[in-house]
């Protein structure tokens, strides 16, 4: 690998431009703690300049992916400094102050930011109990897979707080309000099969294969691809839909297509008609348009 990534909460490998980032706190169930928060994010900001790696399967170790926040910790469980008293407009105004990004930021709000941004395909593979954060992260992945004995659960209310990690708009958005209303207040322990149903997970398969189908999934996403179109696909479908509206969307694709097709879109053509496999050039590191992330 051309980027490093040594941390104690997570485990990393990367197998044909697949990295697969294991979530490795089994003993406590890879329950979610302030520094595995920022290893994700520094893993989420620092992919991004490592063209060795295509694609990211996010897993756990043991027998669950992730079983919510770890509550032994003392004080506030969630690291938050309980004498400020913030405000909306510093959360406009002082977002990246280190008194509020320490203070005050929901730290999964911060992960899956950076997932948000990523410019590769994040698969997560849902090996057992996805509870509170557990279930919240995997919402900015472009696809979840789910082993067939997983359990999934938005369990805020019985702890007597609110979903977070950018949950109030992914989730309606991946199964529509209603049933995001229902999954919060009820605070349900959902089985693989019902969030399936929901849409929320595209697929499940035995706990023994899913990750070998989840990396397999995310090589196909990356074979004969452009990394920058690939980067360009993913933000153009997370952000444009949701834009008030369409022509929004046409503005980012006029753009996209302009800077595509006339650097790796060159090659893809010549290469479709000479019935060859593509040899795209440019990197998803260095070679963004200067419009993104717009």
């Amino acid at each position: 690998m051309s980027v490093a990534y040594p941390y104690n909460t997570l485990s990393v490998s990367v197998t044909d431009r697949v990295m697969t980032l294991t979530l490795n706190r089994p003993d406590k169930l890879n329950a979610f703690t302030v520094e595995m928060a920022n290893e994700l994010i520094d893993c989420f900001t620092r992919v991004n300049q490592d063209d060795a790696v295509g694609a990211i399967v996010v897993t756990g170790a043991g027998r669950a992916f992730c079983a919510g926040m770890d509550l032994s910790r003392e004080g506030n469980v969630f690291g938050l400094d309980e004498s400020l008293q913030p405000t909306l407009q510093d959360m406009h105004e002082r977002l990246e102050d280190p008194v509020i990004v320490d203070g005050v930021r929901d730290t999964g709000g911060r992960v899956t930011l950076a997932i948000y941004a990523c410019r590769k395909p994040v698969i997560g593979a849902i090996n057992g109990a996805a509870v509170g954060i557990g279930a919240t992260m995997t919402l900015a992945m472009d696809v979840r897979l789910a082993a067939d004995n997983a359990r999934i659960g938005f369990v805020f209310g019985k702890l007597g707080i609110v979903p977070e990690a950018c949950s109030s708009w992914f989730l309606p958005r991946l199964v529509g309000v209603s049933r995001a209303l229902d999954w919060v207040y009820s605070a349900r322990i959902l089985s693989a099969a019902e969030v399936q149903e929901a849409g929320l997970v595209m697929a499940v398969h035995p706990g023994a294969e899913l990750l070998a189908v989840a990396q397999r999934l995310a090589a196909s996403y990356i074979h004969e691809r452009s990394p920058v179109s690939v980067a360009l696909m993913r933000q153009m479908m997370m952000r444009n839909s949701a834009a008030a509206s369409p022509l929004e969307a046409h503005r980012i694709d006029s753009l996209a297509m302009f800077y595509t097709s006339r650097d790796d879109g060159h090659e893809g053509v010549q290469a479709f008609l000479e019935k060859r496999p593509p040899q795209f050039k440019a990197r998803a590191s260095a070679d963004m348009p200067p419009f993104y992330p717009w």
